[in-house]
């Protein structure tokens, strides 16, 4: 008697979301089950879908002999290791610009020992089964310890070079505003890992020449749009941001914020400060927003021009409509899912994928109901 009520009430459950998501104008797909904290989604030509999983897997999502998608049981091989403690793992995974020719894909990942680690950047030929010409175009400097606040985020700019950002570490919060450390901040790099001669500390002998933005606490989502980029971070308690963001500029933290210490303890008293850039849009309480993409797909018309922002804590997507660079009123979408949200994405066919940040993690699609 009790496991068929336990089953009723499932059932039931699963109708409400099911109903729920209809009256919304959606349907809810799974393409893929059984992954462990799916961490970044990227699309190839051909409809093929690369997956991060935190522990330092990667994996293919491809078309079946039936056109539908289905996970290939092995992970791709030829992954670096990877460090895989707390907060540190594999991370994000972007298609080089010009794949469809040269076959390179770049990976973020947690790299070294917890005593001594480094965010690094490698870029790899991707054959369809294995990554190849592995090279390590970036590793951040200098080592720093524990296993928090890595960022990693990556997003192409319009010029072919690379922006990408790394946390703070969650140590030393001022390293976010000192130059000898890649510690919170936004990097820009080429393809091969070289020095874009107009970064603005390139020639300030102190500062990592990487260097493209400073004060930020944890990047962890990233998307350009009509050649501007935005991005946004944590906070702590409170105090999460939406940025864009602007070579050279400085976005405050720890100096400025709108939220306080987990222990409730007071960060700073600033909100604003001169010379440092407020946020687009701040979050507070914290929402932990995890992923980001750009939406101006045909599939939902009225979710056209909006940035998606996914959120762990308030298991959500944000939806932050965009006009003339400025946030419209937000709305709050797939809360029925009821789960933490690691990453958003725009597919080319215009639906939405999601990923779920659970050992048993999902990879979702998003599209509209059944008329």
């Amino acid at each position: 008697m009790f496991i068929m009520k336990y089953v009723l009430a499932l059932l039931v459950g699963v109708l409400a979301l099911l109903s729920s998501a209809q009256a919304a104008g959606y349907r809810i797909e799974t393409v893929a089950t059984g992954l462990v904290h799916p961490w970044s989604l990227a699309f190839l030509p051909g409809g093929a879908l690369l997956v991060t999983e935190r522990p330092g897997r990667l994996r293919l999502i491809e078309p079946g002999p039936d056109g539908r998608l289905q996970l290939r049981a092995e992970p791709v091989a030829g992954v670096p290791p990877v460090l895989a403690r707390g907060q540190a793992g594999l991370f994000d995974v972007v298609p080089d610009p010009d794949f469809a020719n040269n076959r390179r894909v770049l990976l973020s990942f947690a790299h070294g020992t917890p005593e001594a680690n480094h965010l690094r950047v490698i870029s790899a030929r991707f054959d369809g089964r294995q990554l190849q010409q592995v090279e390590a175009i970036f590793t951040s400097q200098p080592a720093k310890s524990d296993t928090q606040h890595f960022g990693g985020r990556m997003a192409w700019l319009p010029d072919g070079s690379l922006l990408f950002g790394m946390g703070d570490g969650n140590l030393e919060r001022t390293d976010a505003q000192r130059l000898h450390t890649h510690l919170g901040k936004l990097m820009r790099i080429k393809p091969d890992g070289s020095v874009p001669a107009d970064n603005p500390f390139v020639k300030r002998p102190e500062a990592r020449p990487e260097i493209y933005t400073i004060g930020h606490r944890n990047p962890q989502g990233m998307v350009v749009v009509d050649g501007v980029p935005y991005a946004h971070e944590h906070g702590a308690r409170g105090g999460d941001e939406l940025n864009r963001i602007q070579p050279g500029a400085n976005y405050g933290w720890p100096v400025t914020t709108g939220g306080v210490d987990y222990t409730y303890a007071r960060i700073t008293p600033y909100l604003s400060r001169p010379g440092m850039q407020p946020p687009l849009v701040e979050w507070t309480p914290s929402i932990a927003p995890a992923g980001m993409a750009w939406y101006d797909g045909a599939l939902f018309p009225a979710w056209r021009g909006s940035l998606l922002v996914s959120a762990l804590v308030e298991r959500s997507v944000r939806r932050v409509p965009m006009i003339n660079g400025v946030p419209g009123p937000q709305e709050l979408l797939f809360q029925e899912l009821g789960e933490r949200l690691r990453d958003v994405r725009a597919g080319p066919d215009g639906a939405i994928y999601l990923l779920t940040d659970s050992p048993e993690g999902r990879v979702l699609r998003v599209v509209p109901a059944a008329p």
